[in-house]
């Protein structure tokens, strides 16, 4: 009698350890998300499935704050209009340079059109794959989402990329009606380019054409009806931002601006150091310059 009691302890241990191993491989019980409150979300994987995560602190950011990018904030601004009216739209791809404001972009339309039913949904690369349970999680929601993958670039094979084509050729995984998909890269093509890609190219009738290899690499990219490019500034540009952030944050501060030539060689000095002259490297300098000042006057 003592051993078959034994017996059944042992069994009842085993039998916890096997649910509670099951049960890290089961998704989590989580509440549909509220869209009438809550504006974003990302999408969390949990072993062989997901679901969607409410953003609670979204990014203040609003459109007016993003200096030097004019033309790129009309473009995706009339696309994104078109899209919230119910008017024909397109999906996005924001490319270029680091730090020139593509995702920032993005992020001050929703604070801008979140009253008018605008949403935005973040899915990381290797998230691309459940696009599917995406739309289904969405598709008859009144709202209308931005699904935004950021810094996006594949390498060859990767099963996202051929998810990612579908859902913008409008095939398998079509995006639904009230869904359009916005991609900010550093690579226009999203995809590495090599030398030997123009290997494969032919002359026709006077006319190049590309090999198949880039002909892939360009099938990605090329199904983004628009493209909105993002350039390194011109030293003069750089400088024109530089000066209206450090105005900008002053006024949010509460003191008075300030702007000089030793200012001016100082913001130069600081874009040789990261190499870069964009609105992030803008906006880091006059942090901190001002932040400087600011404890500098205090002390």
């Amino acid at each position: 009698m003592e051993k078959m009691l034994g017996e059944d302890d042992e069994l009842r241990a085993q039998l916890k350890r096997v649910l509670a191993a099951v049960e890290q491989l089961l998704p989590q019980a989580v509440d549909p998300v509220d869209w009438q409150t809550c504006y974003a979300a990302s999408w969390r994987r949990h072993s062989l499935a997901g679901f969607l995560h409410p953003v609670d602190a979204l990014d203040p950011v609003e459109l007016d704050d993003l200096l030097g990018i004019d033309k790129q904030k009309q473009v995706l601004e009339e696309n994104t209009r078109q899209f919230i009216d119910g008017f024909p739209s397109n999906n996005v791809l924001l490319w270029g340079t680091r730090g020139t404001g593509k995702s920032t972009l993005v992020r001050a339309l929703l604070n801008r059109y979140a009253a008018e039913g605008l949403r935005v949904i973040q899915v990381d690369k290797d998230d691309l794959i459940h696009l599917p349970d995406i739309f289904a999680a969405i598709r008859r929601q009144q709202y209308r989402f931005i699904l935004l993958c950021d810094d996006l670039s594949f390498e060859a094979g990767e099963l996202g990329y051929k998810v990612l084509k579908s859902a913008l050729d409008g095939s398998v995984y079509a995006a639904p009606e009230n869904v359009r998909i916005y991609v900010t890269s550093n690579r226009r093509h999203l995809l590495p380019e090599y030398e030997t890609d123009n290997l494969g190219a032919k002359m026709v009738n006077n006319e190049i054409h590309h090999g198949e290899g880039v002909e892939e690499k360009i099938s990605l990219s090329d199904r983004f009806g628009l493209w909105v490019a993002f350039n390194s500034f011109s030293q003069d540009q750089y400088l024109e931002v530089v000066e209206q952030t450090m105005a900008r944050i002053c006024r949010q501060q509460g003191i008075a601006p300030v702007w000089n030539d030793e200012i001016r060689l100082s913001a130069i000095a600081w874009s040789h150091k990261k190499s870069k002259r964009c609105g992030r490297t803008a906006f880091q300098f006059a942090s901190y310059f001002i932040g400087r000042r600011m404890r500098e006057s205090k002390g």
